[in-house]
This record gives C-alpha cells, sequence and structure tokens, in this order.
C-alpha cells in the first residue's frame, strides 16, 4: 500500500483491531487522510468500514491499533470527545432523537443555528421549520439535517458513512457540490459509498477494505473501479446485466395488482399500472414524489383517497396492514430494522412467516421449516458467525435476511421498497438473481428503487412518478438512466406513459 501521509495530515490511523466476541469486524485497519482530500472508504459489507468509523470518531473503543490527529496520538473515547478534536461522523442511519424537534437536536450538540440555516439551504431543503419534530420528516431531510448539523461545527475531518443512500439524484448533487467545497477549503472527508459515480466525481483517493483489513490505497482514475472490485471481493465478478426477464407476452390474464387512478395524501394524486405474477415491475421516483403513500396504501399502512385498487380483479380497500397481508401482499421496508427481529437469530428471522401461517393445533412440520430456512441461508450466502442476534450481521447480511424469508416461504405479492440501499455491490449481485427467482416461481414483485442503475438489472419494466402522476412506463431494455432520469424530471416525452 503506498504510503499517502505526509506534513499535512489531519488523520492518521494504522492497525486498527475490533472484535465483537468471536466475530472480528477489523483486523489490520489502516487509513490516512489529508487536509484539502477526500478518501473514499470502499469494501464489500462485513468489510470493517462502519466499524472503523464509529472507532475514528469515538463511538467505539479500538482492541488495538494508533489514530492520530494532527500527528499527535489520540485517544478519543466518545462522540463528544471526537467532535471537540475535530472528527465529525454522519452515520448510515440519522443520529437524531425522534421525539424532540430540530432546534432542541441541534441543542444537544451545540451546534450554531446560523451555519446550520445556511448549509441546509446550499443543500436543497426549503423551509425547514426549527419546530418540526424529527419523527414528522421524511428520511432524505433527515439525511440532509445530519450533514448540515455536521458542516455548521467546522470540522477539520468529516466522516461520511452512506450519505446518499437515501437521497435522490438533486440532492446527491448538491451534497457533493458542498462536500467538495469544504474539502477544498482545507478539510478532510472520509466517504463511505457502493456508487462508483460518486467516489469517481468527488474522492481523491479510495481506501480499500476487506476483512477487516486494508487491501489497498489507489489514486482515483479512469478505470480504477474493477481495480476496487476485485480488491474488495479478491476475485472479479461480473457487473453486467442479467437475461430471462419476462416477456410482454406473458403478462396477460388478470393482474396480480390492477390500480387505476391511485392518490393519497399528502403527494400522492393519480398513478396507474398492472402487475401480474411472475413480473418485477419496478418503480422510479425522485424524493417526495408519492411513492411512499403508493407503497403505504398498497402495504395496508395508509387510506387511500381516490382511484381503484383491484387484487386478482377482485376491488379492495386496506383499512389496516393485516387486510393486505390477508390479500398476500407482503411489504419489505426500506428500513430494514423495521422488518427484523434484532435481537433474534438468523433463523428465527427467516422462518418467522412459518409461525405466522400456524392455523390449527398440531404438531409443527419442524424438518420442513428447517430445511428451507437452511436452503435459503445457503442460497443467499448468509454470514451465520453472530447468527445468535441478527443485530449483529453486517447491513447486507441482514437485507439479506429481510428478502430471504420469503425465499424460504414463499409469497404472492412482495412490496420491495429501495431494498438494496446503503449495501454493497456484492449483496446487490446476489439480491437481484432472488428477487427474479421468486418472480419466476409466480411471485408478483413491485420494487421501488433510488438507484436508476438497478432497473434493467432487476426489472422487466418500470413506471416512473412525477408530482405524484405515472408519467411512463418503460420496458427493462430501454430503461438506461438518461431515459429514467428525464422521466423523473417530468421530461418524458409525450406519449411515453
Amino acid at each position: 500500500m503506498t504510503d499517502q501521509t505526509d506534513a499535512r495530515a489531519l488523520l492518521d490511523a494504522s492497525g486498527v483491531a475490533k472484535s465483537f466476541g468471536a466475530v472480528r469486524a477489523l483486523t489490520d485497519a489502516s487509513l490516512s487522510v489529508n487536509a484539502g482530500e477526500v478518501v473514499a472508504l470502499m469494501g464489500a459489507n462485513g468489510a470493517g468500514k462502519s466499524t472503523f468509523v464509529k472507532i475514528l470518531t469515538g463511538a467505539l473503543r479500538p482492541d488495538r491499533g494508533r489514530v492520530l490527529i494532527r500527528g499527535q496520538e489520540a485517544r478519543v473515547g466518545s462522540p463528544a470527545e471526537a467532535r471537540a478534536s475535530g472528527l465529525v461522523p454522519v452515520y448510515q442511519e440519522p443520529s437524531l432523537i425522534p421525539d424532540l424537534t430540530v432546534a432542541e437536536n441541534l441543542r444537544l450538540t451545540d451546534t450554531p443555528v446560523d451555519p446550520f440555516r445556511a448549509y441546509v439551504d446550499d443543500l436543497g431543503i426549503a423551509n425547514l421549520r426549527l419546530g418540526a419534530l424529527i419523527h414528522s420528516l421524511p428520511l432524505a431531510t433527515l439525511r440532509i439535517f445530519d450533514l448540515a448539523r455536521a458542516l455548521a461545527s467546522d470540522p477539520d475531518v468529516l466522516l461520511l458513512d452512506e450519505m446518499t443512500a437515501a437521497l435522490p439524484t438533486d440532492l446527491v448533487e448538491r451534497v457533493l457540490k458542498v462536500v467538495r467545497a469544504r474539502a477544498d477549503a482545507g478539510s478532510g472527508v472520509i466517504y463511505i459509498s457502493h456508487r462508483f459515480t460518486e467516489i469517481s466525481a468527488l474522492c481523491d483517493r479510495a481506501v480499500v477494505l476487506r476483512d477487516g483489513r486494508t487491501v489497498g490505497d489507489l489514486a482515483i482514475e479512469e478505470g480504477v473501479e474493477d481495480r476496487v472490485v476485485e480488491l474488495m471481493l479478491g476475485a472479479r465478478i461480473d457487473l453486467g446485466r442479467r437475461a430471462g426477464l419476462a416477456h410482454a407476452e406473458a403478462r396477460t390474464g388478470t393482474p396480480r395488482l390492477k390500480v387505476r387512478n391511485l392518490a393519497a395524501a399528502p403527494k400522492l394524486t393519480d398513478v396507474s399500472f398492472d402487475l401480474h405474477p411472475g413480473e418485477v415491475l419496478g418503480v422510479v421516483a425522485l424524493e417526495g414524489q408519492g411513492q411512499d403513500e403508493l407503497f403505504d396504501v398498497l402495504s395496508g399502512f395508509r387510506r387511500a383517497t381516490g382511484g381503484t385498487l383491484e387484487v386478482d380483479g377482485t376491488p379492495e380497500s386496506f383499512g389496516h396492514p393485516a387486510d393486505a397481508i390477508a390479500r398476500g401482499l407482503t411489504f419489505v421496508p426500506g428500513d430494514r430494522a423495521h422488518a427484523l427481529l434484532a435481537e433474534r437469530s438468523v433463523r428465527e428471522n427467516i422462518a418467522l412467516p412459518f409461525a405466522a401461517r400456524i392455523r390449527n393445533w398440531g404438531p409443527l412440520k419442524l424438518r420442513h421449516e428447517r430445511d428451507r430456512v437452511a436452503h435459503a441461508i445457503e442460497k443467499l450466502q448468509i454470514d451465520t458467525r453472530a447468527q445468535g442476534e441478527v443485530r449483529r450481521l453486517s447491513g447486507g447480511n441482514q437485507q439479506k435476511v429481510t428478502i430471504g424469508r420469503w425465499l424460504a416461504t414463499g409469497v404472492e405479492t412482495l412490496l420491495l421498497f429501495d431494498p438494496t440501499r446503503g449495501i454493497d455491490v456484492r449483496t446487490k449481485r446476489q439480491i437481484y438473481p432472488l428477487v427474479r427467482e421468486l418472480a419466476a416461481n409466480r411471485s408478483a414483485v413491485l420494487f421501488y428503487t433510488s438507484e436508476l442503475e438497478e432497473v434493467p438489472l432487476a426489472c422487466d419494466r418500470a413506471v416512473v412518478i412525477f408530482n405524484g402522476r405515472t408519467v411512463a412506463e418503460i420496458d427493462a431494455s430501454e430503461a438506461d438512466e438518461q431515459t429514467l432520469m428525464r422521466a423523473a424530471y417530468g421530461l418524458a416525452e409525450e406519449g411515453a406513459a
């Protein structure tokens, strides 16, 4: 690995190790950050990226290793001490108290209000009220809040863990611009992302972790993506498109879901589509265009205010999630924490739908359950080293558990809301075939994704929502990022829908 440390180094960490019981999250991680540069920290899920960041920022204590801040050995024992030392993180999930207001959360970290407001405006969130309760704000706004709060504290080193994973493209562009400006002004930035386009546009170097070790330190240049993937995974993987999607002639007969002019407050106004058994239908939309309301209505968490929904030709109106489940509609939320029993085992989480289907007294078919669960674990290569508690798995393995349970138990209609948010390319390439296998077994899958490149990889076709309305329906063979983006901004050619 090339030694990038010099007199300008703001941060230099070497030989950092951390274990959680029998699980070694880090064994030999090293990273340096110089003034004025953005360093990408990359690696597959479970490589140790988030653990490394939490150690650097005082949320965790290392078992061994050395961290220097401006050339002086640092013993950061808490996030507050890290902030005082000039290292400020924005974690993968918002670090906010949901029952407090915006202003109260700012006071918790002694964040000055005026710089915070300025950064919020620069980052594209208008009219954020200081009196608004955190739990009332959408996820994208919370991510911007977290970043603006961090920037307002004037950090020497800013650590961003999947900052843009829940953001639409327009906000991503603003984030990259503001972060680059911060580095150009003399700060250092550690940037964790699975989006190569962002790494190429923003970062100067990439430090790669694999199995808890630093295995590469590369300058960002043309063609570096292939080398980074090889370092992350230990071998080259196929990033090409898949084949075998359902053809138009297969979309015949009664749709599994028939949605017409569906509306729901506050943002869904007029959405229509058909979803057939054996099909994966993508949903594409920028932040706040009505996709949240659409999935809430279909999963029974919100009542429609207009339009119609049919399931297998029968009109339906769900008043509760149990109503949707009874009709075979299963929802996997974007926040995997809402789909898991965090302190239960991998097996128990995957087997959960078996218990839910018990209708009569009698002996349980435990052997059948065990076989199906074992098959799902093996097929998805789920890391079971920490299977005593699923919360100890990496984010990617947790997401494989949430989807893998339906491979084990079967599902009629699966509603997937941004299922690959914040996970690595290797895990994504395991999830896409799983979604296709569910469709091959005649499940119907509705797949919202915030990453446009996923549509031709996983879907048969996509509907695009803009301003609460369906504005385009695009076959997967034509769903390149430029076409989808134009439609998502309301620029679809007339007649495309």
